[in-house]
């Protein structure tokens, strides 16, 4: 009892910041869902208050649909889409839209309460202001990146798709490292900096694929050179450069963000792997730190081999969905183990 009460710790802190992460998991999830399912672009304004009510008559409807109707996507891929589908469309992206919104409010809220009751440690309230306000900044990103896509493109731009994924996942590795704060207290001074340091360079790598990940999304990359280890039979592709030059390519060329992807995937897995078995044989090692580190080479592995099985597969709904889920489990796992290697 006496260490639940420790003044630098809050379990029921702890608990609220790691179902918040949940969340920010859950709209991850359903932010692929929406992407992939072509509904990103199908609500056209952004209202931040009014948004959350959605179209409650015939005529709102159709008002909403008029106005998907001005967008490039309907008019040079949807054409004659009937209202009942637009409506399957709509319903993906307001909930996406509703659930940012809930965050906020399971967010602040309880944020409130805490520091009303005093439960939240001193040491940890900049670190919640910063959450919600990088929670907030989500909001205008996602605007930013659904602009992209209602005037010249067809669908959103694949760097602001890279940049809406990749602050929310800062937020989800900040909020998962503070949960741990307020479940274990201050950290103390005693850890091994190899360890940390081989850590925290696995959340990089595993934070950079995602990022990768994104880019062959954005362009619709997993929809060709389907075949594996090679691509069109070829190490290195040919079209790896596109007219637009070599930065272009790296965000624009569907053979280089596929590259670029397969090969971070095989340093992030031949990395994990080697820190696993080095960790293993390392007998002043924590127990938990060795078996994080076993436990992140085998969700690599595995997130490796549904990432082949889709890709080879055509990327399907339901594989590209699991897939880019299993990348959230796998930077979830990474943001522990680097937050246990700071501990004795």
């Amino acid at each position: 009892m006496t260490s639940f009460l420790r003044s630098d710790r809050s379990r029921p802190v702890a608990i609220w910041l790691f179902a918040i992460a949940f969340v920010v998991l859950c709209m991850v999830i359903l932010g692929g869902m929406t992407r992939l399912t072509g509904s990103g672009l199908s609500i056209t304004e952004w209202k931040p208050i009014y948004g959350v009510i959605p179209p409650l008559s015939q005529k709102a409807w159709l008002a909403e649909f008029v106005n998907y109707q001005r967008i490039p996507q309907y008019q040079l891929i949807n054409r004659g889409m009937s209202l009942e589908a637009f409506k399957g469309i709509y319903w993906w992206e307001w909930a996406h839209r509703l659930l940012g919104r809930l965050l906020g409010v399971v967010f602040f809220v309880p944020f409130v309460i805490f520091i009303a009751l005093r439960r939240l440690p001193t040491r940890l309230i900049w670190r919640c202001v910063v959450l919600f306000v990088l929670g907030g900044l989500q909001g205008l990103v996602g605007w930013w990146m659904v602009s992209s896509g209602l005037e010249v493109r067809v669908s959103v731009a694949p760097e602001r798709l890279a940049t809406h994924l990749g602050l929310a996942l800062i937020l989800y590795v900040a909020l998962i490292w503070t949960a741990c704060e307020a479940w274990k207290g201050a950290p103390r001074p005693s850890y091994q900096p190899r360890w940390a340091m081989a850590a925290i360079g696995l959340v990089v790598l595993v934070y950079i694929q995602s990022l990768l990940g994104a880019l062959v999304a954005g362009n619709q990359a997993g929809l060709i050179y389907n075949d594996w280890p090679l691509m069109a039979g070829q190490i290195f592709p040919k079209a790896y450069v596109s007219g637009g030059g070599v930065v272009h390519s790296l965000i624009h060329s569907q053979a280089a963000v596929q590259f670029n992807h397969r090969l971070v995937a095989y340093i992030l897995f031949a990395a994990s792997l080697g820190f696993a078995v080095a960790a293993y044989r390392a007998p002043m090692l924590a127990r938990r730190t060795r078996d994080l580190f076993v436990a992140l080479a085998v969700l690599v592995t595995l997130q490796a081999s549904l990432g082949i099985i889709t890709l080879m597969s055509h990327a399907p709904l339901l594989l590209s969905a699991l897939h880019q889920t299993g990348a959230a489990i796998v930077l979830a796992c990474a943001t522990m183990l680097a937050w246990r290697s700071q501990r004795a």
